[in-house]
């Protein structure tokens, strides 16, 4: 049980496997063991891939990563999967993020024991991302993903592209993984009400900052076959400085360029509280409310 005195780290690993339920129970059983609280798991058939988040103590967080290495690498087999999200592992991405009584530098050396750990054991290739970076280079998930698991063997002959830790040659059936140290991040979706992967495509590149859009914005078009419609999945890197609301109102704005309706948009994973309260306050044109309006916040106070 977390209790607010406890100095708290979260993970949010994304796992190459959201269709075997069985390998996907298996894997938060592993988690589940080490101690930490597993508050959310997020399976996607289209994507292929499961999202897992879960909290605790530095020692508990580092064991479940590790506990979760060794079960998803002996059920998931990167030679037969097949997904419409880009991946170059098994364990595709283990993200730290500090919570309460952490600081930025705690999760980077976390990430680092965690990926020479899992490499060391499993002969696994890792990189190191975001503020664990070695270089700027290295700093974007998306470049170090870039040509997913299928040209991972030709990416790491490249000198530039020579693992933080491991053999410079792919894991046969794990690939690589990659593991780094960030602040909160916002997975959501917006599903269109259209087949068109060409919309979906030209949407997220309107919106992502790379390309232009809003700043703290990755997007990407993806097609989800199983229901016959298109998604730009979006990674909000702060919610804060480019608020939900914004881009759900400039999707909507570009889908309908197209002649294409939003149909829904979910959240992967969990989200902060205000970043719901700001769009709620937005789109309902509250003036001056605030935080302590909320009843549970309240509460909260007044029990403390």
């Amino acid at each position: 049980m977390l209790t607010p005195a406890m100095a708290v780290i979260e993970c949010i690993p994304n796992v190459s496997e959201g269709r075997r339920t069985d390998v996907i129970e298996a894997c938060a059983a592993a988690i589940r063991q080490s101690g930490v609280r597993l508050l959310d798991v997020k399976p996607d058939a289209s994507h292929n891939r499961t999202v897992y988040t879960f909290a605790g103590s530095r020692e508990a967080v580092k064991a479940a990563a590790l506990a979760l290495f060794r079960e998803a690498l002996s059920a998931i087999d990167l030679r037969t999967h097949s997904g419409e999200h880009p991946r170059i592992g098994a364990v595709d991405v283990v993200p730290f993020v500090p919570i309460e009584g952490v600081t930025m530098a705690d999760c980077v050396t976390l990430a680092r024991e965690v990926a020479s750990e899992a490499s060391a054991a499993h002969g696994l290739p890792v990189f190191l991302y975001e503020e664990a970076a070695a270089t700027p280079a290295r700093r974007n998930l998306e470049d170090i993903r870039r040509g997913e698991y299928e040209g991972l063997a030709a990416k790491l002959e490249q000198p530039d592209w020579t693992p933080d830790f491991g053999p410079s040659a792919p894991h046969p059936s794990a690939g690589a993984s990659v593991v780094g140290a960030r602040m909160p991040l916002i997975a959501y979706n917006i599903n269109l009400a259209t087949d068109r992967l060409d919309v979906a495509r030209k949407i997220a590149a309107a919106i992502r900052h790379s390309s232009g859009g809003l700043r703290f914005v990755k997007a990407m078009g993806v097609e989800l076959a199983d229901r016959k419609i298109v998604q730009v999945s979006i990674n909000l890197t702060n919610f804060e400085k480019t608020p939900i609301f914004r881009v759900f109102e400039l999707v909507k704005r570009e889908a309908e360029r197209y002649g294409v309706a939003v149909l829904e948009s979910e959240i992967i994973g969990l989200i902060p509280a205000a970043a719901l309260t700001s769009a709620a306050a937005w789109y309902l044109q509250l003036d001056g409310f605030s935080d302590d309006q909320i009843l549970e916040q309240k509460l909260r106070e007044t029990a403390s």
